[in-house]
């Protein structure tokens, strides 16, 4: 039988199994045939989303391995600007943890050229920003290079750069971490204390309180011994004498007064004392948002939250309170991770358990809203598709409790609620309309009945119900043509491992073009940090972003208004 030319490089339906002709695809991880993302959106991927945990596809080791590798290409290739987009989505808060701006620094502070390096030590300040990060960097760079004089100076700037009682607060709040104490730093560090209140801070970490009088230390030098005297420093910050203190109080009470005068963090209460209400009513009057939003299952298993207690009616003020919200700079997912873990009244470790307050799980809800940005919506009709197959449900957002499934649920909401024309539906090849969420009976597709007036616990529980099956991105697209829906934008949640169609996505939304709507486009949300993209780097009409990034839904609405 001849050979059928046209079907086998017809460049309008080809099998995702195969790659489009001329198209420079390649295989992702599943078999399927996608384009590779460039490094820097690589990095980008990365520093949003890390590599905890691995994917459905690709184990954590090769998954870290495969980032390490973009990242050392992007550091070789432009040092410079690879630290400056590590700074900026590490200081905007854009990432759901730090920990990947961290490494990447560490790493350019290991391969990067001398403008690169220096740039990195300047900015060490801004990327770690507490004890732990602090901690972290070091254990990174510990394990990829020396402590050289650059590294031993921007470690010290980053004690003498802060004033005396942000010093004294990071070192009782962040006291060690990773195998490392500040003691350990200063010691490699050697930072020169700008006055005697840095210089008494010092001492403490070193060696605890009993070193602030007169004191010789006998070194050898080139052989020789030598004594060096040092003078008296001033007295401690009243939250180190406070933190001391409570090392040896007695009584709840005590603790109590300790907290509500020097503002104490949880981290410096001694154990003993973490099971009484009263105690845990005196944190929460100063408590961030961050840490109380970690601590909510605690506060309610003790009983200090309830349904008409004043500490309940606190706890909402400060959810509700979006200047509170953006001034702490937390991440939409670490609310998300905190409403889920909290409505389900038990941790994911631990045997705590607890009775949820409603009040708190709905001002959760508002709260994961407004840590978004305020977004002007697009104005046109949107479909927003929700890759449920199995990939996306064995895959997990930067190492939390949040399955990619789950989280594409959360991340539609938020265009759905600035949204007013659009349609949310669920894809998965090889299933059929799930008719307990809203009908649909199509092979592979779902239309999910969800709003953002819905607790966000109750819409994850509506998609994990969706059957799985295999991955077929071009699903939304071949839909909207077969009901002739008039559809602006395709926003299509996925972890790219698309295999399982007899279209391409990119192939779909051009026939989409030539028979619907001329100029509808596409923004394809990458929710794992892997290499690949449905989106053709060739279409001016496709974009590729990446999900939780806090910019996103305004990204997305620029781009449709576009």
């Amino acid at each position: 039988m001849a050979i059928n030319y046209a079907k086998l490089f017809n460049r309008h339906t080809t099998p995702q199994s195969q790659p489009i002709p001329g198209s420079k695809q390649v295989a992702n991880s599943a078999g399927g045939f996608v384009w590779q993302v460039d490094d820097w959106t690589r990095l980008d991927r990365f520093l949003i989303l890390g590599a905890e945990g691995g994917t459905y596809h690709i184990g954590e080791v090769e998954l870290v391995k495969q980032n390490h590798d973009a990242l050392l290409r992007c550091i070789q290739a432009d040092g410079v600007r690879a630290v400056n987009r590590i700074v900026e989505i590490s200081a905007a808060g854009r990432a759901p943890k730090n920990d990947p701006a961290i490494f990447a620094l560490a790493l350019v502070t290991a391969h990067g050229n001398a403008d690169a390096k220096a740039l990195a030590f300047q900015s060490l300040g801004q990327v770690c920003r507490t004890g732990t990060h602090l901690f972290h960097f070091a254990e990174y760079v510990n394990a990829l290079r020396g402590w050289g004089r650059g590294l031993r100076n921007a470690v010290g700037r980053w004690y003498v750069s802060r004033e005396a009682d942000d010093l004294a607060h990071q070192a009782v709040k962040y006291q060690q971490r990773d195998g490392w104490s500040h003691g350990d730093l200063l010691r490699l560090a050697h930072p020169k204390a700008p006055g005697r209140e840095h210089e008494a801070v010092f001492r403490w970490m070193l060696n605890g309180a009993d070193s602030l009088g007169e004191r010789e230390v006998k070194r050898k030098v080139r052989g020789e011994e030598r004594v060096a005297k040092y003078a008296a420093v001033g007295e401690l910050p009243a939250v180190i004498t406070a933190f001391e203190q409570a090392k040896r109080a007695t009584s709840k009470g005590a603790i109590v007064q300790l907290i509500a005068e020097h503002d104490l963090p949880r981290e410096a209460i001694p154990t003993q004392w973490l099971n009484e209400v009263a105690v845990w009513d005196a944190l929460l009057q100063r408590m961030p948002l961050t840490a109380m939003i970690r601590n909510l299952g605690k506060m309610t298993a003790i009983g200090l939250l309830s349904p008409f207690s004043e500490a309940k009616q606190l706890v909402l003020r400060k959810l509700k309170d979006e200047a509170t919200l953006r001034r702490s700079r937390i991440h939409p997912l670490a609310v998300l991770v905190a409403q889920k873990i909290y409505a389900q009244g038990h941790g994911e470790k631990g045997a705590l358990k607890w009775s949820p307050v409603p009040a708190v799980v709905d001002a959760l809800d508002e709260a994961f809203y407004a840590t978004f940005r305020n977004v002007e919506p697009c104005g046109q009709p949107v479909l927003l598709a929700l890759d449920v197959s199995g990939s996306m449900a064995g895959s997990m957002i930067a190492g939390s409790c949040l399955s990619a499934r789950e989280a594409s649920a959360a991340m539609a909401l938020v265009t759905a609620a600035t949204e007013p024309a659009h349609e949310v539906i669920a894809f998965s090849a090889g299933t059929h309309g799930y008719g307990g969420m809203h009908g649909g009976g199509e092979p592979g597709i779902t239309r999910v009945a969800i709003s953002p007036r819905m607790r966000l616990a109750d819409v994850i529980r509506r998609i994990e119900a969706i059957p799985m099956g295999g991955t077929d991105c071009a699903l939304p697209m071949v839909w909207a043509a077969r009901n002739r829906l008039p559809v602006s934008g395709f926003i299509t949640y996925t972890d790219c491992e698309t295999w399982a169609g007899n279209v391409h996505p990119a192939q779909a939304l051009r026939q989409y073009r030539s028979e619907f709507v001329g100029d509808a486009k596409a923004v394809v949300v990458g929710l794992t940090s892997n290499g690949f993209t449905l989106a053709d780097p060739n279409d001016r009409g496709m974009l590729d972003v990446v999900g939780f990034d806090t910019s996103v839904p305004a990204v997305i609405a620029d781009f449709m208004r576009r």
